[in-house]
């Protein structure tokens, strides 16, 4: 009976939880698209480029994406096991909840154990990766190539303005040709439609109601970047004049291509390392800490009188006494007076601007390592986040008894988004070194284990959610324990 129960259970779980982490993921990409839709959009990138962002993004979000696929799964499938009386029937025949639990139990710590080995191994590479492809999109030459109301002459031997418009379509174009050392060409159109060959070696323009100015004979003009030419020579030279409605003009760009930079740029991000990485890294800075310091006592200590015997030496001839020992301020005259001043400021300033750049440098320091921190522990605190999910959408799919994509959904939703905030709050205030580390990325865990506790002892109970008696026996079980 066990076999087949469990194997039901099982079942019953997986085709939610993979549905559910799909669309997670599929919105999760929505917004990430929506945050860098400027950059690839209307940019002429080639497919296979998207493609691949695509996959390297969407192994980064998966850990994002799993809490709340482990919820509502969690909590789908108790609530249908309720809502059928499956699990009053299995209650019956002598199995208590733990034992319905724990096929689900023994597949979920297995996917805990996998989600911090891939967000140890895994998402370090594809965040380096995506990270590194989005910055070189950003920085092709072509994606900022065109911009309105500018003349644009990287291009060699063109001079381009568009109008208004955006994501390749501008009114108002001018393009002057000058490829071309014996003739310029210019080109005037109402309205231009800008896109890449599927090569990205050529740029073409949709031209539409303009006119063609060809001018023979020019002796190779100069023209200045605002589009205008310099030497205006012979200017009842020929020319010729030609009308379109629609026109197609060509320009090779091959030299703003996308450049795939190297991966090495970014691999020292804390986002990029794995936990023996970071603790490397943190050594690292570490070491940097105390020979640091180390090098700052040695010149404090150096420099701890003000002035040196040698420059005291220097105003034995302007103290009245002869004695180095015995001279009185009083016996040095008006002018080394303002010149010991002097020297006593230049001191100070020195003195002061050496330690607050040693203050700002510990001060980069610790923020680094506060980073590596909070990345160490965010990478633990994921893998035990999602137990914790699982036994909370478990109890409460057992108590309130609805199964499907309904109120199982709505709650998962709530439960949800109380505890993204709490992880996004405890990350904003150890990023901001308000409290540690530990209990940033902790907080979560910290909050949702007794929630979870109360829960699951009111499921394997079959108390109502809120009775009273079960919070009154939880923590009074709590105190005398």
């Amino acid at each position: 009976m066990l076999p087949r129960l469990y194997l039901f259970s099982l079942r019953s779980f997986i085709g939610p939880f993979l549905l559910t982490l799909i669309i997670c993921i599929f919105i999760l990409i929505l917004q990430f698209f929506w945050v860098y839709i400027d950059d690839l959009m209307g940019k002429g990138i080639d497919v296979l480029i998207i493609l691949e962002l695509l996959f390297y993004v969407s192994a980064s979000l998966i850990p994002l994406a799993l809490p709340l696929a482990i919820l509502i799964s969690s909590l789908m499938t108790f609530g249908n096991f309720s809502e059928n009386n499956e699990l009053t029937a299995l209650k019956s025949s002598g199995l208590s909840l733990f034992k319905i639990m724990r096929p689900l139990m023994i597949l979920v710590i297995a996917i805990s154990v996998f989600t911090f080995y891939f967000s140890n191994y895994v998402i370090p590479v594809a965040n380096l990766k995506w990270h590194s492809l989005i910055f070189d999109i950003q920085n092709t030459k072509i994606s900022n190539l065109i911009k309105p109301g500018v003349y644009t002459t990287e291009i060699d031997g063109y001079a381009i303005k568009v109008g208004s418009g955006k994501d390749g379509v501008y009114d108002d174009v001018v393009i002057h040709d000058h490829t071309n050392p014996v003739e310029l060409k210019t080109i005037k159109a109402e309205q231009i439609k800008i896109y890449k060959s599927s090569n990205s070696l050529y740029l073409f323009f949709e031209l539409i109601k303009g006119t063609i100015f060809e001018e023979l004979d020019i002796q190779n003009p100069i023209f200045l970047p605002n589009g205008k030419m310099q030497n205006k020579i012979h200017m009842n030279r020929p020319s010729r004049v030609s009308r379109f409605d629609k026109a197609t003009y060509k320009i090779n760009v091959s030299g703003f291509t996308l450049n795939r930079s190297d991966n090495d740029i970014f691999k020292d991000k804390y986002e990029m390392l794995n936990v023996f990485q970071i603790k490397k890294a943190m050594d690292s800075l570490s070491e940097k800490r105390k020979k640091m310091n180390k090098a700052y006592l040695k010149v404090n200590k150096r420099d701890q009188a003000i002035f040196r015997i040698s420059q005291i030496e220097d105003l034995k001839d302007s103290v009245q006494s002869k004695e180095l020992q015995c001279f009185k301020i009083s016996d040095i005259n008006t002018e080394d007076k303002n010149k010991i001043h002097k020297q006593l400021i230049t001191k100070l300033r020195s003195k002061n601007k050496n330690l607050e750049n040693q203050i700002k440098f510990l001060g980069t320091i610790e923020k680094d390592e506060n980073n590596y921190w909070i990345e160490f522990h965010r990478k633990f605190a994921l893998s035990v986040t999602l137990v914790i999910l699982f036994f909370i959408g478990a109890s409460l799919g057992s108590i309130i008894k609805k199964g499907g994509f309904g109120a199982p959904v709505v709650i998962a939703a709530v439960i949800f988004i109380l505890y993204f905030s709490i992880i996004t709050t405890g990350e904003n205030l150890a990023d901001s070194q308000v409290i540690s580390p530990f209990f940033g990325m902790w907080m979560s865990c910290i909050i949702f284990t007794p929630i979870a506790l109360i829960l699951t002892r009111a499921a394997a109970r079959d108390s109502k959610l809120f009775a009273k008696e079960n919070w009154n026996t939880f923590f009074k079980t709590k105190k005398t324990a």
